[in-house]
């Protein structure tokens, strides 16, 4: 139940005043649906609005004027402004309306009237100018012009004047509200409360209150991580309390490990000790196995899931691509099929007969372990015992379709892969509510790619180079750029680039995009994988998640558009194999100095959790390693990266809070749960990792 306290900001927002039909959907737009959301609707910044006079004016800045209207000069055409010429005793302001004429502005505007206007003053030819005052007021009132005022995010229906009063009446609607937060800890970070921290940010009198690390916006980026990081402790206990099939370590995994033409690496044999403590443990398992493309974390999931067949139950291996799904199953059939256990591989394109063998073999149990798409948790797939679903990629499946795959089973255990690094700053935010593994080593026999940045002048020497290299039987990547936002842009990029490399080169070559139908898609990378199609155009990252051992080149245009994180995931799409391997960096100079600096660290390093780390610090704030598709959490007070030193305080706390108090019943534990209503986070609301 909310508690009454919080009643006044679950309100809608046309409870407040001036949001009518009209304007209720353009500030649901911008903050939300309720009064709550924009009294959390931060400042984009704020502008000071210094009283001075004509011949002290500041030109390019805003500034409030008394001045005497002296006359209306009117335009002699339409296209023409109306000029209102006034003075302060020290020099002439011409006030500029353009576009919109009239007696309103000879009523508004009265000869002989003394107003206060302020908006940026700019000099045109001889004339000091004003257009369109941002406020006009009677001299006399002029302290009703705001010296400092906050700049909200507005929109072509809502001014930011306007959304500023909005947040004003939502900020008098918020009560007094319990302190959550431990006293001693405010005291030593000199933290102000809630309701003053609010008034703050709302309210900013110098440029210190707008930094994200003002004591005021600290304050509520704790509070809100603080819930988030609760809910994930209480869901993490709730998985906990679960009980799971309890699964040892087995012969069958040991022979399978020992059949392998390689040993695995230290950090494996750490992650799958931790996977089996889990399986052993009789509760339910949540882990996160992270790790580079290549590292090896299919090894890791097909020897737990030989341990679960060793139980006599089964596993459920889920990829978000046919293509990813027929490579795990290429991976793991053989090594397991040798030791008498049985995979299947199951899609989307299974139909009749060969589906229903399929199905009946997971029904049985002959089948112990199911390889596949989206097609794993449909109604008609049934099994005998399931205890184990892995999940690659786990950011692209929603938790709802991991939630149908493992009810499929009682007590089903979870690991899930994510090639995506992120730093462990970080790790909390994404996947507080799992215990987390990493497999930070490469295996032996992984040969480094050699990265080299070149500007685009010289597109047409890597050309030639790369057509020497096809026609000794190597295969290449060329990523498109990012041209913009649209799609439709991007594919005509892309299209064109297949177009010029085919005329060039003289060799078959394909094309991949995001609007093309799954099947053909599908289909032009089997073609690459086979080597049918020696080099392959894509225009996103998603597009080349696949294993071409015999792709040695890596060809990214206009390099500097792309974040880290996702130029080092494309580069390990090559190098797979035992050729000396190459990923080219083409840039369009000048280079920026962040561009250059992440371009720089490319070539110096291919460990990817490094380089997560260091993307980190390169772009500061907002969407870091463009992971909010990844489940990054949609915080309205909390910038991850800028408070990242928070995190952990949180993430400590809440376990405190909820070892001392597990149904918050204390003062304080009351007091967390109106935190905890008043952000929304709820253990089973999230949907974040998972």
């Amino acid at each position: 139940m909310r508690p009454e306290i919080l009643f006044p900001l679950f309100a809608p927002t046309s409870t407040l005043k001036g949001v009518g039909p009209r304007v209720a959907p353009a500030l649901e737009k911008v903050a939300g649906p309720i009064v709550r959301d924009v009294l959390f609707l931060a400042p984009s910044g704020f502008v000071r609005r210094p009283v001075t006079t004509v011949d002290q004016v500041r030109e390019g800045e805003v500034q409030t004027l008394v001045v005497t209207v002296e006359k209306h000069q009117k335009p002699g055409r339409p296209d023409l402004p109306w000029k209102i010429l006034c003075f302060d005793g020290t020099g002439f302001l011409t006030i500029v309306w353009f576009k919109r004429h009239g007696d309103h502005l000879l009523k508004s505007y009265p000869v002989g009237a003394q107003i206060a206007v302020s908006g940026k003053v700019e000099r045109f030819g001889s004339e000091i100018q004003m257009a369109h005052p941002a406020y006009k007021v009677d001299a006399a009132d002029v302290a009703e012009i705001p010296s400092v005022e906050t700049v909200y995010p507005a929109t072509a229906d809502l001014s930011s004047r306007r959304i500023r009063t909005f947040a004003q009446e939502a900020l008098e609607r918020a009560p007094e509200l319990p302190e959550w937060n431990d006293p001693a800890w405010l005291e030593r970070e000199k933290l102000p409360g809630w309701r003053e921290a609010l008034t703050v940010l709302h309210n900013p009198q110098s440029e210190a209150d707008v930094s994200p690390l003002a004591r005021p916006r600290r304050r509520l980026a704790y509070d809100e991580l603080l819930a988030h990081q609760l809910a994930l402790a209480q869901r993490k206990a709730a998985r906990r309390s679960h009980p799971a099939p309890a699964i040892r370590a087995s012969d069958l995994s040991e022979a399978i490990e020992k059949a392998l033409p390689y040993k695995l690496t230290g950090a494996q044999i750490r992650s799958l000790s931790e996977v089996r403590g889990d399986l052993a443990s009789g509760e339910k398992m949540s882990r996160l196995l992270q790790g580079d493309v290549g590292a090896g974390k299919t090894v890791v999931a097909m020897l737990a899931m030989a341990d679960v067949a060793a139980a006599g139950m089964q596993s459920a291996f889920m990829a978000p691509t046919e293509i990813l799904a027929r490579q795990h199953f290429d991976t793991i059939a053989e090594p397991l099929a040798a030791q008498g256990i049985k995979t299947v591989l199951l899609t989307g394109r299974d139909k009749g007969a060969g589906r229903a063998e399929k199905l009946r073999a997971l029904a049985d149990g002959s089948a112990a372990v199911a390889v596949g798409t989206h097609a794993l948790f449909q109604d008609d797939v049934t099994f005998k015992a399931l205890a184990l679903a892995v999940v690659d990629e786990q950011h692209r499946f929603g938790v709802s379709q991991r939630k149908l795959l493992q009810e499929k089973g009682e007590g089903v255990h979870l690991l899930a892969m994510s090639a995506t690094p992120i730093p462990r700053t970080l790790e909390l935010t994404v996947f507080g509510d799992l215990d987390v593994s990493r497999i930070d080593e490469k295996p032996p026999g992984r040969t480094p790619v050699a990265t080299r940045a070149v500007p685009t002048p010289r597109l047409l020497e890597i050309v030639e180079r790369l057509r020497a290299a096809v026609g000794q039987g190597a295969q290449a990547f060329w990523i498109c750029p990012l041209v913009s936002e649209s799609e439709v842009a991007d594919l005509a990029a892309a299209e064109a680039r297949a177009k010029a490399l085919r005329t060039i080169l003289g060799f078959p070559v394909g094309l991949v995009h995001g609007q093309m139908p799954a099947a053909e898609k599908d289909g032009v990378m089997a073609d690459f994988v086979d080597g049918k199609v020696p080099v392959l155009v894509a225009t996103t990252v998603v597009e080349v998640g696949v294993n071409v051992p015999n792709a040695t080149i890596m060809v990214i245009e206009q390099a500097e558009r792309f974040g880290l994180a996702q130029l080092h995931q494309l580069r390990g799409r090559v190098g797979r194999g035992n050729r000396e391997s190459a990923c080219v960096l083409l840039y369009d100079p000048p280079l920026s100095e962040t561009a250059q600096k992440r371009l720089d660290i490319l070539r110096k390093t291919d460990d990817g959790f490094a380089i997560a780390e260091l993307d980190l610090e390169l772009r500061g704030g907002g969407d870091p390693l463009g992971l909010r598709q990844s489940g990054f959490p949609a915080y309205r007070l909390a910038d991850p990266v800028v408070h990242r030193d928070l995190i952990r305080v949180a993430a400590d706390d809440a376990r405190l809070i909820l070892a001392r108090d597990p149904q918050l019943t204390s003062p304080r534990g009351k007091a967390v749960h109106v935190l905890q209503e008043l952000f929304d986070w709820r253990p089973e609301g999230l949907t974040d990792a998972g």
